[in-house]
């Protein structure tokens, strides 16, 4: 499904920290088939993949995603040693008003891609920043938007700070991170494990479900 050699070739900005955008890292097509096996999931917050149904097209994805040829481009862009590094990928299907707030990603996270799963973005909100501090959303060296088949991957280290503008509605993506150590890792996925089962209950009570979501 990937498009590796748009992968591979896609420039590397390493200020104000290294990253890369990949257009086309999914075909039209692929999007197409991606976004119709994505989890039907009507509410906000990250989802780990094991806590909604998905199709044969997303779970292919999903296996090239952790697959050894994208680790090691990311490995080879982002000069940085991935091995043995374990993966996570967790889920967003809605973004709400309070998502997008500027954060450098977490310190057991070695490498970041974003892989969004949209249609064409038109809103001025929700659009990716790449900023210059962790203090102004106004102040950004490039802007991406979530646009179908769109990859944007980043070295985690204390400066790189992201956000986008407010927007609420659909906002797909898959997050694939390499991370520090398996105890950290099994430690984030029990946390949203536990967050996941707890979304699940509220919506059976009708708490946090989003009308006519995902």
């Amino acid at each position: 499904m990937i498009n590796y050699e748009s992968f591979r070739t896609a420039t590397v900005e390493n200020a104000p920290f290294p990253h890369f955008v990949t257009r086309g890292f999914l075909p039209p097509a692929e999007v197409a088939r991606a976004i119709a096996d994505f989890p039907k999931i009507d509410m906000g917050g990250l989802f780990l993949p094991e806590f909604a149904p998905y199709g044969p097209a997303f779970e292919l994805l999903l296996k090239e995603l952790e697959g050894p040829l994208v680790r090691r481009i990311v490995e080879e862009k982002l000069e940085i040693d991935l091995s043995g590094r374990p993966t996570m990928v967790t889920l967003r299907s809605n973004c709400q008003a309070r998502d997008g707030r500027i954060h450098a990603d977490s310190k057991f996270k070695l490498a970041t891609l974003l892989l969004y799963l949209n249609e064409d973005w038109v809103d001025q909100g929700g659009k990716l920043r790449v900023l210059r501090s962790g203090v102004d959303i106004e102040d950004y060296a490039a802007e991406v938007a979530p646009e179908g088949g769109l990859a944007f991957c980043f070295r985690v280290q204390p400066n790189s700070w992201h956000g986008h503008k407010p927007f609420v509605g659909p906002r797909r993506y898959v997050m694939l991170n390499y991370c520090t150590d398996e105890q950290s890792r099994n430690q984030e996925l029990a946390r949203h494990r536990m967050s996941n089962r707890v979304k699940k209950l509220k919506r059976l009570f009708g708490i946090g479900r989003i009308p006519q979501a995902a």
